[in-house]
C-alpha cells in the first residue's frame, strides 16, 4: 500500500529540504528542489506482512504535489507528462493549466495533494469511489492530512481524543462511515470528494459523482455491450502471472476469474475461503467456477483458532473501529495467495452495487408499492381492516414499515432500532451523542442521488455506505496486512457508468435480483453460479462461539471489560450473551462481535 502524509504550517517554514533528500534516495518519483511550508513523510510499516510505498513527490519552486495509488490520466498531454516524470509531476501540471478542474482529468484509484504556501492553498482529494483512503484535521493555522488516521493524530499539533458520536455510529454501522473518524476533529474525505484551503477559508465539496441518465439503447445491444466492458474493465486491472482472483463463487468474484481467465493463455490462479459450519461453506460454489473456467482453485478452511489467532492482529490494524466479521476470511484468502506466490489480487468488489444485488432493493421495492395506493382506499378500507382483524397482522406490519420514509425504512432490523436506546448505552453517554445523527447521515448521501428512482438511490447510497465505508475498506486493508496489491475490475469507470446508464426496470425486473446481469451472463457463468442465491462472505462467529470454548472465554473477557467503560449498560451485555446461547447464536453473535472488536480498538490502541 502507498501512503500520503504531510502537513501544511503557515508559522512553520523549516524542515521539509531535510524531509524530501531523506525520501529522493529511495523515491524515483520526486523530483525538483525542497522549499516548501510543509514537511512530510511516508506512513510506517503495519502489523503482519504488510507494507507502504512512499507517495510520488514532484516539488517546484511555487508548488508540491503528492498522489499515491494508480491514478490513470484522462487528458493525452498529462498521461505523457505521468510516463515519462510520474504521476506526481502531472498532477502539479495539470493543476497549472486547469486548477482544481484537474481532478475531473484523474481515473482510477488515488488520493492527492497540491499546495501553493506561498498563498496558503491546499487541495485534497480522493478517487471517485473512494478506493484510497484520505483525512485532515485543520485548526488556525495548522493542517495535518494523511492516508491513515494514526500518523494524523501523531502530530504534536494535533489535539484531539475519542469521539463519542463515532462510537455511536459504529455500534450503529459496524463502522464509522465518512466523514467522520473516531477522533474528534479529524474528518475523512467521502468518494469523488475534495478539501480546499485557501488563505484560512475552507471549502469542501464533490468534484464528482454518478449521473443516472437511462440508455435507450435495446436490451439485447445492452447485454452484448456489458461483456465488452467487463473485458475492458479486467484489462484494465493489468493482471500477470503474479496476479490471482478472490473466489467465493457468487456472480462477481466468479464473473472476474472467467474473464481474466479468458485473456490468459494459462490456467489462473484462484483462492476460496470455506468454512466447516452448515449454512456458511460456499466452497462448492467456488469449485464449480473453477471447473467451468478451468482455473487452477487454491481452498482455504477458516478455523476457530484462525479467528481467535486474527483478532487482535486485526483490531490493532484498523486505524478505526471496523466491525466487519468478514475481514478475517478476507485476511486468509489474500495471505494464502500470498503465500502461494501472489503480488497482487482481483476482487469482486462492486457488482451488487452498480447492479441491483442486495436482498434489501427487492424488499424495499415492495414495500414502495404501498406508496402508489390512492389514499382514500388506504385510509378508508384497507389500514382500517387491518388495525381490527388479528388474522392481518402481517398486513399491519407491511403498513407500518411502508410508511417509514427511505432511507430510514432500511435500518428498521439495525439493533440500535430494536431495543430503546436507554437499554443499550448508559445515560452518561447518551448525553453526549446525537442518535438522530446516522439516519441524518444517510438521508444526506441519498438525496444527492440526483434521481427519484427508488432503485437508483439505493445504489447511489451503498456506492458510499456499503462499499467506499465498508467493504473496501475491509479488502484493502487487509490485502495490506497479508502484502498483496487488490484491485476492483467491476469499479472501473468504464463500467461503473455503463451500469448506470441500464434502466432500473431493467436491473431489477419487477423483484428478481440482478436480472439484467443474470440474463447477460447465460452462457458465460456456471449454471451452478446464475441459479445461486444471495449469500455473502459471513463468518460464523455466532455459532463458533457456542461450540468454541476458547472463542467463547475471549469473547466474554472481553464484553466484561466493556461493561466498565461506562458506555454500555452491562445488564444489556448479559442479556445478549445469554441471548446467543439459548438459541440465536448467529443472531446476537452479531453484535457480540461488533462489542469485542471495539473493546480490541480501544485496548490495542491504548484507549
Amino acid at each position: 500500500m502507498s501512503s500520503i502524509y504531510g502537513w501544511l504550517s503557515t508559522t512553520n517554514t523549516n524542515g521539509l529540504a531535510r524531509a524530501i533528500n531523506a525520501q529522493r534516495a529511495a523515491d524515483p518519483c520526486l523530483t525538483a528542489n525542497a522549499q516548501q511550508v510543509s514537511c512530510l513523510r511516508p506512513a510506517t510499516e503495519i502489523a503482519g506482512h504488510g507494507s507502504t510505498v512512499a507517495p510520488c513527490i514532484y516539488q517546484s519552486e511555487s508548488l508540491l504535489a503528492m498522489i499515491e495509488g494508480s491514478p490513470r490520466w484522462q487528458d493525452s498531454a498529462l498521461a505523457g507528462i505521468a510516463e515519462r516524470h510520474g504521476p506526481a509531476q502531472a498532477l502539479a501540471e495539470g493543476f497549472q493549466r486547469h486548477g482544481r478542474a484537474v481532478l475531473g482529468r484523474i481515473r482510477g484509484a488515488f488520493a492527492c495533494y497540491v499546495s501553493e504556501p506561498g498563498r496558503h492553498y491546499a487541495l485534497l482529494a480522493n478517487d471517485r469511489f473512494g478506493i484510497r483512503p484520505l483525512a485532515f484535521y485543520a485548526r488556525k493555522d495548522l493542517l495535518v492530512f494523511g492516508s491513515q488516521l494514526d500518523h494524523i493524530i501523531a502530530h504534536p499539533g494535533v489535539q484531539t481524543g475519542l469521539d463519542p458520536q463515532a462510537i455511536f455510529d459504529y455500534l450503529y454501522f459496524h463502522m464509522i462511515p465518512s466523514p467522520g473518524s473516531i477522533y474528534a476533529g479529524v474528518s475523512k474525505l467521502q468518494p469523488g470528494e475534495f478539501v480546499e484551503f485557501n488563505d484560512g477559508h475552507i471549502q469542501r465539496d464533490f468534484y464528482w459523482q454518478i449521473s443516472y441518465a437511462d440508455s435507450q439503447d435495446p436490451e439485447k445491444d445492452l447485454r452484448a455491450q456489458l461483456h465488452d466492458q467487463l473485458t475492458r474493465s479486467v484489462s484494465a486491472c493489468a493482471p500477470d502471472r503474479h496476479t490471482g482472483a478472490f473466489l467465493s463463487g457468487g456472480l462477481d468474484s466468479s464473473t472476474v476469474t472467467g474473464v481474466y481467465q479468458t485473456l490468459s493463455s494459462d490456467p489462473i490462479d484462484a483462492f476460496a475461503i470455506g468454512f466447516d459450519a452448515e449454512g456458511y461453506d460456499e466452497m462448492a460454489y467456488a469449485r464449480a467456477t473453477a471447473r467451468h473456467f478451468k482455473v487452477n482453485l487454491h481452498e482455504y478452511y477458516v478455523t476457530p483458532a484462525d479467528v481467535l489467532q486474527a483478532i487482535p492482529l486485526i483490531a490493532r490494524t484498523y486505524d478505526e473501529p471496523f466491525g466487519n466479521a468478514s475481514a478475517i476470511p478476507a485476511y486468509y484468502c489474500a495471505r494464502f495467495a500470498r503465500e502461494h506466490g501472489m503480488r497482487q489480487l482481483l476482487a469482486g468488489d462492486g457488482g451488487d452495487e452498480i447492479f441491483a444485488g442486495n436482498t434489501r432493493y427487492a424488499k424495499q421495492k415492495l414495500f414502495d408499492l404501498y406508496r402508489h395506493v390512492p389514499l382514500a382506499l388506504k385510509s378508508g378500507l384497507i389500514e382500517p381492516v387491518a388495525q381490527i382483524t388479528p388474522l392481518l397482522g402481517k398486513v399491519r406490519s407491511y403498513i407500518e414499515q411502508a410508511g417509514i420514509t427511505m432511507p430510514a425504512r432500511m435500518e428498521t432490523y439495525n439493533f440500535l432500532h430494536r431495543t430503546p436506546l436507554a437499554d443499550i448505552f448508559t445515560a452518561d453517554f447518551l448525553a453526549q451523542v446525537d442518535a438522530s445523527a446516522p439516519l441524518a447521515s444517510l438521508q444526506r448521501t441519498y438525496d444527492r442521488a440526483g434521481t427519484d428512482d427508488l432503485v437508483k438511490q439505493m445504489l447511489f447510497l451503498d456506492a458510499k455506505i456499503t462499499l467506499a465505508d465498508n467493504d473496501l475498506r475491509k479488502v484493502n486493508r487487509m490485502c495490506d496486512l497479508a502484502g498483496v496489491g487488490v484491485h476492483y475490475p467491476l469499479l472501473q469507470d468504464n463500467l461503473v457508468e455503463f451500469a448506470a446508464s441500464i434502466p432500473s426496470g431493467l436491473l431489477m425486473q419487477r423483484f428478481q435480483l440482478r436480472s439484467f446481469y443474470r440474463k447477460s451472463m447465460a452462457g458465460f457463468l456456471a449454471p451452478e453460479t446464475l441459479s445461486k442465491s444471495k449469500h455473502g462472505f459471513g463468518l460464523p462467529f455466532g455459532l463458533w462461539m457456542s461450540a468454541d470454548p476458547g472463542l467463547r472465554e475471549f469473547a466474554d473477557v472481553n464484553l466484561r471489560s466493556m461493561a466498565n467503560r461506562g458506555i454500555i449498560h452491562p445488564d444489556y451485555i448479559k442479556t445478549i450473551i445469554k441471548a446467543q446461547q439459548q438459541g440465536h447464536a448467529a443472531y446476537y453473535g452479531v453484535m457480540i462481535w461488533i462489542l469485542m472488536m471495539l473493546e480490541q480498538w480501544l485496548v490495542s490502541h491504548n484507549q
